[in-house]
């Protein structure tokens, strides 16, 4: 036998995992509820559900990952915004139904475990929770330098929620005459990106550098995290209910139209006129560069990151409670009956942007 061998030398360096969990740890314990049973470091987390406070809760779950926005991240080397999006990502899909994120657990894999990055990286993730209202009870770091190289990584979750069996939102609520609240996206989010980075390498665009249109280099752009609307959707239900606040649709991969036709009945279509807001100078940039319109359309949020259908008769109400809690929103449409009655439920864009 040549020498000894040992997990570091085939690539797994338990040491490193054990700062990286040491320095995000303080991080972590912040996003803690008074439902977090334990702390960081068991083998599983533990949260008492309180069910003296429900009449029938239902559990909602989501699961999701960042995508090839990191791939941006790794170019330019910051890595603390990431974690944002992550939550963003599955908390935002368990609002949708009405329900409240209670925990989250992440899964972070990479080539090789830098203690800093992956603290940096988690540290993001906790300030999603924090944001969301959603406790971080555990996750995971694993070293695969088999399967990727040093410097890759990857990044998955899985958020927990509650919402009350007879307050679930989605296209049953929706009705003829229901109005579309637009809420403004923080940028493109976390969908889009393999597009968006073909763009950037095919016309040579500097991320370091403003583009014309542009208030901040093109990186910061891209970098800008995912907007959590968790909270500021939920305020909206308790503050109207939902008799009033009918369904909402997280604009992800897919797009507007996309994404709003999942909350649209049989019969009905939502029309949302662009000319109600403007198109991201961000997103303007990228067509310059050869993305066409439809497609635009189809991969982007192009401004919007979330909608609600709500009663007729409280839409003014709802756009000042999200603008109050600092969410831009707005009336972009109407749902209205199809041209063909029992049609599949759908929506579509209508006029220009500003």
């Amino acid at each position: 036998m040549s020498g000894e061998y040992t997990y570091a030398a085939a690539g797994v360096d338990i040491d490193a995992g054990e700062r990286a969990v040491t320095l995000m740890r303080a991080a972590v314990e912040k996003t803690n509820r008074p439902e977090v049973v334990g702390g960081l470091g068991g083998f599983a987390g533990l949260f008492a559900l309180d069910t003296a406070k429900y009449r029938k809760p239902l559990l909602a779950s989501s699961t999701d990952g960042v995508g090839t926005k990191i791939a941006l991240a790794r170019a330019l080397d910051r890595h603390d915004t990431v974690g944002i999006d992550l939550v963003a990502m599955v908390v935002d899909d368990l609002v949708a139904c009405g329900a409240e994120p209670l925990f989250l657990q992440d899964y972070v894999a990479c080539g090789r475990v830098v203690p800093e990055r992956i603290a940096a990286i988690v540290t993001g993730i906790a300030t999603g929770c924090t944001q969301a209202g959603a406790a971080l009870v555990g996750g995971e770091t694993a070293e695969h330098g088999d399967l990727m190289d040093a410097d890759e990584y990857d990044l998955a979750a899985t958020a927990v929620g509650v919402v009350e069996a007879d307050s679930v939102l989605g296209p049953e609520r929706v009705r003829d005459g229901d109005v579309v609240i637009a809420m403004a996206s923080s940028g493109f989010h976390s969908n889009g990106y393999s597009l968006v980075r073909r763009v950037v390498d095919r016309a040579g665009l500097d991320l370091t550098a403003t583009p014309a249109g542009l208030t901040r280099p093109l990186g910061d752009e891209l970098l800008e995290p995912t907007r959590i609307y968790a909270l500021d959707c939920l305020a909206l239900v308790e503050a109207l209910g939902v008799e009033t606040v009918h369904a909402y649709a997280h604009i992800t991969g897919g797009g507007l139209a996309g994404n709003t036709t999942r909350v649209v009945p049989a019969g009905l279509e939502a029309v949302l006129d662009r000319s109600t807001w403007a198109l991201p100078p961000a997103v303007r940039l990228l067509e310059e560069h050869g993305v066409p319109r439809t497609e635009s359309e189809r991969a982007f949020n192009c401004g919007v990151g979330m909608v609600a259908a709500v009663s007729p008769g409280d839409a003014d109400r709802a756009v000042a409670l999200l603008t109050e809690r600092g969410v831009p929103a707005w009336v972009a449409g109407t749902v209205g009956a199809a041209g063909s009655p029992g049609a599949a439920g759908s929506a579509r864009l209508v006029g220009s942007y500003r």
